[in-house]
């Protein structure tokens, strides 16, 4: 996120796209029905009708995919209507002209017939944006031009063009100056607890800690000098995808996954379990035996966030010190101290020699202070810093007070820059064999894999499991009643679930969470086309068909 979440309750219009903020993020959901109470233009752009539309002033109900067409009529629009900051544009961003050139095809009676939005409506949400509207008069910031910020989350990037929809988005960003001030900016709603943590320092596969790509030398030389570590990895790795189809060609034969379930929560999952059956060696560390441990050959068992220290940085870029609140069972140890004993059995094994003690932290508190050292973003951070409410990156140095919003005095890279992109349709399109979408996600009462959340007799009670969301029209079609067992089709296998109407999905989308193992979402999508520069795969839009088993009707073609 460029801006903070408490800076929400006082921005002029919040337009939220690709996230069910209500059910994945409900605290930050709070501070957005703050806004909307004390006057703030709502605008929530989304296939289904997720609950936050309850506090919205405006709805665009697209059809899956076509996202795209709308914001590039948005930015077509403010262009025509001369809405831009033309001021901000001049002087913070660059290759303007070039970007502007691809927005005149895109006219909002052309992304009216693509996405099933009426053109009234994308005006409305380009003028209310591009000019920071309130319902109730004018910024409370006193700026002439009101403060409006972007949400987005899974939606928007785990799509084969994700990439490009999120540079589309700061392309929106830029032309209308939205973003450098409190309650602007482009804010993505992180999916898990720390992954922002994880990413920051190195959990990805092209940077080392502080984002510092691998395959720049000048800084892979001072990292390594300040590990002691020669010769550290320059070629950019793989990521989770990619590693599963090198597995089953048996170019990868070792696995060691920790803290996740792929079998739950990676795309086609038959394919998966070929991948994971076919190598050599794979270890699981996790704190419950997880769908994916069940095919280990060794299992780590791990102290859960509640039974260790160490820091989450959340969604907002802020650090936080994580405190113990009971004991480990058994011979859970926490994650860095069984990484550490492999680490010292591999130098072992190795032949490899390093200072005394060089794998032998004394506690979190000294892995940090290490981290410190060779993450510039953190650099100011200690415990002692940390332990009441964290601070927000970047904090260089010991004095700084951390960061609330970015870009306040320019952009890292100098200028701001735009990118011209042409939109893309998803990988697969409803066709006659497979006539409705089906859209994946997330319900309020369980977590991710359901790894944790379902072993909770009180969540589970609250919403049981394995149903898909379909509209009244498509399960009349093949005869369905509201409840009855569903199963649902894809090119890469089949489903059953339970079918639960719900106006909340529009007739040919169909939505399931990814939960449940007993309905298992991932079984159906697709893990072919990929992002070409992120490689994550197209979740949220899956071509499927519905079969009634009682009676083996199934969803008619498009034009039946």
């Amino acid at each position: 996120m460029t801006n903070s979440i408490n800076e929400m309750r006082d921005a002029d219009c919040i337009l939220m796209t690709g996230t069910n903020t209500a059910e994945n993020h409900p605290v930050i959901s709070y501070e957005v029905v703050r806004a909307a109470r004390k006057g703030a233009n709502i605008i929530v752009i989304d296939p289904r009708r997720v609950p936050m539309v309850d506090n919205a002033t405006l709805f665009l109900q697209i059809k899956p995919g076509t996202d795209v067409y709308v914001f590039m009529a948005m930015m077509h629009i403010i262009h025509r209507e001369g809405w831009a900051n033309d001021t901000f544009v001049a002087e913070q961003t660059e290759g303007y002209d070039a970007f502007l050139a691809t927005l005149e095809q895109y006219t909002p009676e052309y992304a009216a017939l693509m996405s099933g939005v009426s053109v009234d409506k994308i005006e409305a949400a380009a003028r209310i944006y591009a000019n920071g509207e309130r319902v109730s008069g004018k910024s409370v910031h006193g700026d002439e031009r009101g403060h409006s910020a972007i949400m987005y989350a899974m939606g928007i990037t785990q799509r084969s063009s994700g990439t490009d929809i999120v540079k589309i988005l700061a392309n929106l960003t830029m032309m209308c100056g939205q973003i450098g001030k409190p309650g602007t900016g482009m804010n993505p709603l992180r999916g898990q607890a720390n992954v922002q943590g994880a990413c920051d320092v190195g959990g990805l596969v092209n940077v080392y800690p502080g984002y510092q790509q691998v395959t720049d030398d000048e800084k892979r030389a001072v990292i390594e000098q300040k590990w002691a570590t020669p010769n550290l990895p320059s070629k950019v790795g793989r990521t989770i995808v990619e590693a599963s189809h090198d597995a089953t060609d048996g170019s990868m034969r070792v696995n060691y996954v920790m803290g996740e379930n792929p079998m739950m929560s990676d795309p086609d999952t038959t394919h998966v379990e070929k991948a994971l059956r076919a190598l050599d060696f794979l270890v699981v560390q996790d704190i419950f035996a997880n769908d994916t441990a069940t095919l280990a050959h060794i299992i780590l068992p791990a102290a859960s966030a509640l039974e260790k220290d160490g820091t989450f940085t959340n969604t907002e870029r802020r650090v936080q010190q994580l405190h113990p609140v009971v004991p480990s069972p058994g011979t859970a140890r926490q994650d860095w101290q069984i990484t550490a004993e492999i680490a010292k059995r591999f130098d072992e094994k190795m032949g490899i020699v390093r200072s005394e003690g060089y794998w032998d932290f004394a506690d979190s508190s000294a892995i940090f202070d290490e981290l410190t050292t060779v993450t510039p973003i953190y650099g100011g951070m200690d415990y002692g810093r940390i332990q009441e409410e964290g601070l927000q990156w970047p904090c260089p140095t010991a004095d700084h007070p951390g960061t609330p919003f970015l870009y306040e005095d320019g952009f890292t890279r100098g200028k701001g820059k735009f990118h011209p992109v042409i939109a893309q349709d998803p990988f697969e399109s409803p066709d006659d064999e497979y006539p409705l979408t089906l859209t994946t996600g997330r319900v309020l009462y369980h977590y991710h894999s359901g790894t944790m959340t379902r072993r909770s007799k009180r969540l589970d009670w609250a919403d049981k499991g394995g149903y898909v969301e379909i509209n009244a029209v498509d399960a009349e079609a093949i005869g369905l009643k509201d409840n009855s067992a569903v199963v649902i089709h894809s090119r890469r296998g089949k489903v059953k679930a339970r079918a639960r109407f719900s106006e909340s999905v529009p007739p040919g989308v169909v939505f399931l969470a990814f939960h449940w193992r007993e309905s298992p979402a991932n079984v159906l999508t697709q893990d072919i086309k990929l992002d070409p520069v992120a490689k994550i795969p197209e979740y949220k839009i899956t071509a499927v068909r519905l079969e009634n088993p009682r009676t083996k009707a199934v969803s008619p073609p498009l034009d039946g």
